[in-house]
């Protein structure tokens, strides 16, 4: 059995892969917002469908410096397109909503991709099991999200709960998208750069279209900040973080890996407060502080006795 496989089954995250989650989590925190940001100058469907070719590039360019595959085995290219799909739909709501909502909000609704991912994975795969603990955290979550969708900040012609739906879709699909590569993908002899590649190449299409239909009559305006959020997004989140991401997905349990996302909402809304002003109300604090929750007792490890 090879080193690779070894780490594929193991069931406990070290101490490093607990601290590289930690940096994906406040990265994907300043996601959100630098999203936010880029939205001022370029249209979010365009954003999203640049940012994926971006980072397909640079992803090809290292795995050709570093002798790596990045084609998936011809019987897995239809879960490829299955995955590419899922992740294109997820960005196409992900960056549309935030047209219509607050970041410091769509964090939120976004990150119950753990919550998602629970639910689909006791349906989905056989080692991870729903119980009373995380029945609990999901009901917390649901009172957390309930809070933050009722208590609005005031902001006449804003259509907030539209993006927060949206987000809350692109949460779903973020889940959908990670039990079906632990379903049929991570066992098969397939590394992370080949999955990471798969998911970028057929998510253009899904973004392009998407695009072409909603954005045809929009301009572009550029300029430093909005070029450097662009950057941020291609370079740092869809290239590294997301490398960094699949080869963890590859190794450990999904919903072990989940747990540790309850920290980017608390970067997500700290960041948005902090570089885009947006008002971080006491209600939206408690809701934050019921998905958290919710989302740790969904996800922690069981006891062993």
């Amino acid at each position: 059995m090879t080193e690779d496989k070894r780490e594929q089954t193991s069931q406990h995250i070290p101490v490093s892969g607990g601290l590289v989650l930690a940096v994906l989590c406040l990265v994907w925190g300043g996601n959100m917002v630098s999203i936010k940001v880029s939205n001022e100058g370029i249209p979010p469907l365009l954003t999203a469908g640049s940012r994926s070719c971006i980072a397909l590039l640079l992803l090809w360019l290292y795995a050709r410096a570093t002798g790596e595959r990045v084609l998936l085995p011809q019987g897995l290219v239809r879960h490829g397109v299955a995955i590419g799909t899922l992740f294109g739909s997820e960005f196409l709501f992900l960056y549309w909503g935030l047209t219509f909502t607050h970041a410091s909000r769509a964090v939120i609704f976004l990150y119950t991709h753990p919550l998602w991912t629970a639910v689909l994975a006791h349906c989905a795969l056989p080692d991870d099991r729903l119980n009373a603990a995380k029945a609990v955290g999901i009901g917390l979550a649901f009172t957390g999200l309930v809070l933050v969708f009722g208590f609005r900040p005031e902001s006449p012609g804003q259509t907030f709960w539209l993006g927060d739906m949206m987000e809350l879709l692109a949460g779903f699909l973020w889940a959908a998208t990670t039990v079906y590569i632990k379903r049929f993908i991570s066992a098969a002899p397939v590394s992370h750069f080949q999955t990471l590649f798969a998911q970028l190449f057929f998510s253009v299409p899904v973004l392009a279209l998407g695009a072409f239909f909603l954005e045809s009559n929009r301009t572009v305006s550029l300029d430093s900040v909005v070029v450097a959020a662009v950057a941020y997004q291609s370079v740092v989140v869809a290239f590294v973080s997301y490398l960094a991401w699949f080869r963890l997905i590859h190794r450990y349990p999904a919903s072990r890996l989940a747990a540790f996302t309850f920290l980017t909402p608390f970067f997500g809304v700290l960041l948005s407060g902090l570089v885009l002003k947006e008002p971080v109300t006491l209600m939206l604090w408690v809701g934050l502080g019921l998905v958290a929750s919710g989302i740790y007792l969904v996800n922690r490890p069981a006891v062993s006795r």
